[in-house]
């Protein structure tokens, strides 16, 4: 049978979607949402997609799989209309931009025996797999630095440089705490401090509702093993370089990724040069497991369940940023 599709979002994850569905026989693409009717058209028009408001399409019959690729603030209310008419979702990180409502939409999926996957393709990338590889000569970690920034100038006025629609940095940008938790599993505490500034320069508070110019958040994790970790997440116009580095450091060595090569020093004095695969195809993967899935595959590389500790885990970021103070995580991951 053909999997008839609709799509809830028009940006680059939306397209990358619709070009992984469009190239699969298994699936066809049939109605795209997106706040703009006239770029829905323009962007469903190569696939034979109508388009159509997103609480049109969700209700629609002859839909099978709901994808969620918009902006963040629109997951949580698409994604639990779609799963309350019983349809198969698919949903960009985070779930929900509240955890609350992100465990209620989990909760009534379980309940009805929905289909219901949130991506998280970093896990599927090559820094991820070299690093999982490269684990076991590192010995026993202790200490891990993992940067995340971006310099913009000038900062644009999208989405994504809004609190209200991308929410709390390490909700909006999941992917930076859901790594390590993969890697390395629960967190005991979290302590964060955050700074938002307008284009002008001035300091904005975290309920800012408005557009900002730049974000910087740090978050320092106590892992159940004892690991040490520093989560830094930037981006905007305050900040003068563009960074994405892993640095992990263990009783026999230390490694260090970046986004196209990666180093392994040894305890011997042994430096090694890793090879970092491709982030190319990964919305690809990611879709074609989907559908894997639905045709009855058991095979999972990431669970809801997984997705929704890493949003509590963000989550007590947000609040250790807003009082001041570390939080505890006294429970581990479902």
């Amino acid at each position: 049978m053909t999997i008839r599709v609709g799509l809830v979002g028009t940006g680059y994850a939306a397209r990358a979607r619709a070009e992984a569905l469009a190239a699969d026989s298994r699936s066809q693409l049939v109605a795209v949402a997106g706040r703009d009717r006239e770029r829905a058209a323009a962007f469903g028009q190569p696939y034979g997609a109508e388009a159509m408001p997103w609480l049109e399409l969700v209700q629609r019959q002859d839909i099978d799989l709901v994808v969620v690729a918009t902006m963040n603030c629109d997951h949580g209310p698409v994604a639990h209309a779609a799963v309350t008419q019983k349809k198969a979702v698919v949903v960009e990180y985070p779930l929900a931009l509240d955890l609350q409502e992100a465990q209620a939409i989990a909760d009534l999926a379980q309940r009805q025996g929905t289909f219901l996957h949130v991506e998280h393709i970093e896990l599927l990338s090559g820094i991820h797999q070299t690093i999982q590889e490269a684990l076991p000569e590192v010995g026993t970690p202790f200490y891990l630095r993992y940067i995340s920034t971006v310099a913009k100038q000038p900062a644009p006025q999208r989405w994504n440089y809004s609190l209200a629609q991308f929410g709390f940095p390490l909700v909006g940008a999941l992917s930076r705490i859901h790594r390590p938790i993969n890697l390395f599993g629960p967190v005991d505490e979290v302590f964060c401090g955050s700074r938002v500034w307008s284009s002008e320069g001035k300091p904005l508070s975290l309920d800012h509702s408005g557009f900002f110019g730049s974000i910087l958040c740090t978050a320092q994790l106590r892992f159940t093993s004892g690991l040490l970790a520093e989560v830094v997440y930037g981006k905007g116009q305050a900040l003068w370089d563009t960074q994405r580095q892993f640095e992990l450091q263990g009783a026999q060595g230390r490694l260090q990724v970046a986004s196209s090569h990666g180093e392994l020093r040894l305890a011997d004095g042994v430096t090694r040069e890793l090879t970092v695969g491709s982030r190319r195809g990964l919305f690809a993967r990611d879709t074609a497991m989907v559908l894997d899935a639905l045709e009855g595959s058991s095979d999972r590389y990431v669970t809801v369940e997984e997705s929704l500790y890493s949003l509590r885990v963000a989550d007590a970021a947000r609040r250790s940023a807003a009082v001041g103070q570390p939080i505890s995580l006294s429970s581990p991951p479902t």
